[in-house]
């Protein structure tokens, strides 16, 4: 049997996300290997990894929140936002203080609608948009609500800002530094990106690709594998009986005593001797629970 389970990698700055998956696909020899939560390949920090099973909740993983330190240089602007583009212009940063600063953040916190660079992943007529903005095609993407849950600075030294942020998923850091220079109006670039949390993975606990490399020589990594269900303990938990397990794993629907959608439309199916079973979905037309995806660990 496969390997199943979620990888917390710490990425260095280099590499894409995608070099990390074929890093640990190549060390494993697990064919399903996949990511979530894509670093560009300036930014460093955790990238969850998932292996074989796994790879069926990395679309859950996508509702956590992320925390990231960026270093944001005023004063210059790039076509990319970031250090890896072109110098578009040049402001004035004197003058800028730091009360000048927080209140100009404090503008950012909680719901905002956010532009995403031309510069990114995101697909527009089947094309990703960096590959458009590469090719001098212009494009206006269209704002994106996102949440900023905290912005906090660490460090201020004209015309650096160091900053920590907790963000939903979503959100550009980039564009983030952009609009900052913008408000300030001396402009600003995202110099520096380190994801230290996604969820419930941290950056002090990841591990990094040559640690990998070791980790696997030694025939070890299968024991640093978080469990497949291991982003899910947030949700309600259900022990099936026999007869709950048998529907389940049959793709019927059923009822869960006990268990409120309320709190949650999802929940955690578990068989009596605690492997896990399946992500349930409740079926408000029903009223029952929904075998939205069954697993055999």
């Amino acid at each position: 049997m496969g390997l199943n389970g979620i990888l917390n990698v710490n990425k260095p700055e280099g590499p894409t996300s995608f070099n990390i998956v074929a890093l640990v696909r190549r060390l494993t020899g697990e064919k399903r290997v996949g990511h979530a939560g894509t670093l560009d390949p300036a930014a460093s920090g955790v990238l969850p990894v998932c292996l074989g099973q796994a790879t069926r909740i990395s679309e859950y993983l996508h509702a956590f929140s992320k925390e990231y330190q960026a270093v944001i240089e005023l004063g210059t602007t790039t076509d990319t936002y970031d250090g890896q583009g072109r110098v578009t212009g040049r402001g004035d940063t004197a003058g800028i203080t730091l009360p000048m600063l927080q209140k100009s953040l404090q503008s950012f916190e909680g719901p905002i609608d956010q532009v995403p660079p031309a510069f990114s992943a995101i697909k527009v007529k089947g094309r990703q948009s960096y590959d458009l903005a590469r090719a001098g095609i212009e494009m206006a993407h269209q704002p994106r609500q996102v949440q900023i849950h905290r912005i906090e600075v660490l460090d201020f030294k004209c015309p650096f800002i160091k900053l920590n942020i907790l963000c939903s998923k979503g959100t550009y850091i980039r564009s983030l530094a952009h609009d900052l220079g913008e408000k300030l109006g001396c402009g600003a670039y995202l110099q520096g990106l380190v994801r230290s949390a996604y969820g419930p993975f941290k950056a002090g606990e990841a591990l990094s690709p040559e640690n990998l490399q070791n980790i696997a020589a030694a025939d070890q990594l299968a024991s640093l594998l978080h469990p497949v269900d291991y982003p899910l303990t947030g949700w309600p938990r259900y022990i099936a009986t026999p007869d709950e397990a048998q529907h389940i794993v049959g793709g019927i629907d059923i009822s869960l005593p006990g268990i409120n959608p309320e709190d949650n439309f999802h929940c955690r199916a578990y068989y009596a001797d605690g492997r896990f079973l399946a992500v349930m979905k409740f079926t408000p037309g029903s009223g029952l629970w929904h075998p939205h995806k069954v697993f055999n660990l």
